[in-house]
């Protein structure tokens, strides 16, 4: 009897045989993310952008961008993050890497004067939302490796400061202000979320205000771009014509839109309808209903992976939840911007709405960063069925036995990483081995 027994516990535990399941909420809303952006990419670019080239240009190579994304994604939900998590200091020589050669004369290409791009023939890369995932997954790793300490030394949390730093400088050169705050607010949120003591990272923050304020103050057109934000009817013909349209589109939407495709700004009025000021032509032609549609939907993705990112913590996988965080550190922060600045809410910056703008590098990097986010979704629902498997292993009987008596549950901080962090083992009874004790060295032994 107790041989069918140990039998069946190895039987049980067997990691090829624990699966994990992709989060439904993740994968719903973004799906749903997807469909949004291909109608209303289809709507909103039908009176061709400023390009020649017929009413469906954009929104069939936003078709393209978007399959070719979602085969990355599914490449992404298939690797396992402890191979990424491997190779992680790579991702950090990759971003360096990519930021400088955009500055190559064969390869970067300039567009309406800024270097942000690499020529692949076909199309056009911007290399910066490459640098967004890269960089996240190496933060994630270097937090989990120095949690501890980020949290009380000085100089492990300036360390991540100090790299983005670089890359900050290496964005301004092309010029790009918008990413290169993005990537300031991702690295300290994470280093917050990490441990750091808020009193220690205030510093650098206060240090880096006036050093953003006077980037703005000496260069034109970014000066030109808030006082615009301030006042876009005082040069409604002039700086203020995109803010001034998008707000005029705004308004006309009202609480239900005019209709799909019946926007009117769109044709030819509203600069980058399909791209930068998407949110306006949702607004317009689906009204204050649409614009809480899509607000909602952010606000789901964003919550979703904060959670997970949380229970990924609690159970000691760290670099999956600081992936998850990163990851919605992104999905909101950007979508905020974005959709602040179509509301004349902030100063006009060149960042699309995730997977609803069209935008062939944004589109796929948000798909890979999603597809690491859903693995990060499998690995932490594969860990929770492994942990709850022994725990119904170990407080059961092979059939035909009566039953183990009734034991606590496991602390929700017990994970795969460190055994020593589950229920305290329960001695065996008389001539009985322990299941308890046999349930983790078959864990041990699966790994």
């Amino acid at each position: 009897m107790a041989a069918t027994g140990f039998g069946s516990l190895g039987q049980a535990t067997r990691r090829d045989e624990l699966v994990g399941r992709f989060d439904p909420w993740l994968l719903g809303v973004s799906i749903t993310l997807a469909c949004l952006g291909v109608v209303m990419v289809g709507s909103a670019a039908i009176a061709g952008g400023g390009v020649d080239a017929g009413p469906w240009y954009f929104l069939s190579r936003h078709l393209m961008f978007l399959a070719v994304g979602v085969g990355l994604a599914a490449v992404a939900m298939r690797t396992e993050l402890k191979t990424i998590e491997k190779h992680s200091q790579w991702l950090l020589l990759a971003c360096a890497v990519l930021l400088l050669l955009v500055f190559v004369p064969v390869i970067g290409k300039s567009v309406n004067g800024a270097r942000r791009w690499l020529n692949f023939g076909v199309s056009n890369f911007q290399v910066v939302e490459a640098v967004k995932v890269l960089y996240i997954v190496w933060l994630a790793s270097y937090l989990k490796r120095y949690s501890e300490d980020v949290a009380v030394t000085l100089t492990a949390m300036f360390k991540p400061l100090g790299v983005v730093g670089v890359l900050v400088v290496l964005l301004l050169l092309q010029p790009d202000f918008g990413s290169s705050v993005l990537l300031l607010g991702i690295t300290t949120c994470m280093l917050l979320l990490g441990g750091a003591p808020i009193r220690r990272i205030a510093l650098p923050i206060l240090l880096m205000v006036p050093a953003l304020v006077l980037l703005v103050v000496f260069e034109p057109y970014r000066m030109r771009r808030v006082t615009s934000f301030m006042d876009p009817w005082q040069d409604q013909l002039g700086a203020g014509y995109q803010l001034s349209n998008a707000l005029m589109a705004i308004g006309r939407g009202e609480w239900f839109g005019v209709g799909l495709g019946a926007s009117v700004q769109k044709l030819s009025y509203l600069p980058e309808a399909h791209t930068d000021f998407i949110f306006s032509v949702i607004a317009e032609e689906l009204g204050f209903a649409g614009v809480a549609l899509v607000v909602g939907l952010f606000v789901l993705l964003a919550g979703r992976a904060f959670w997970l990112g949380l229970k990924c913590v609690e159970m000691k996988r760290h670099f999956s939840g600081y992936i998850a965080f990163g990851i919605a550190l992104w999905m909101a922060l950007q979508s905020f911007v974005s959709i602040g600045v179509n509301l004349g809410m902030l100063p006009t910056k060149g960042l699309t709405l995730p997977l609803v703008s069209s935008g062939g590098s944004s589109v796929l990097m948000t798909c890979v960063a999603l597809g690491l986010l859903l693995r990060v979704s499998w690995e932490y629902n594969r860990a929770a069925r492994q942990v709850a498997k022994l725990r119904g292993v170990a407080s059961g009987s092979p059939v035909g036995t009566p039953p183990v008596a009734a034991q606590p549950p496991l602390p929700a901080d017990a994970g795969n990483r460190g055994t020593s962090r589950l229920r305290q083992r329960i001695e065996p009874a008389l001539g009985r081995p322990s299941t308890e004790s046999a349930a983790l060295a078959a864990l041990r032994r699966s790994r």
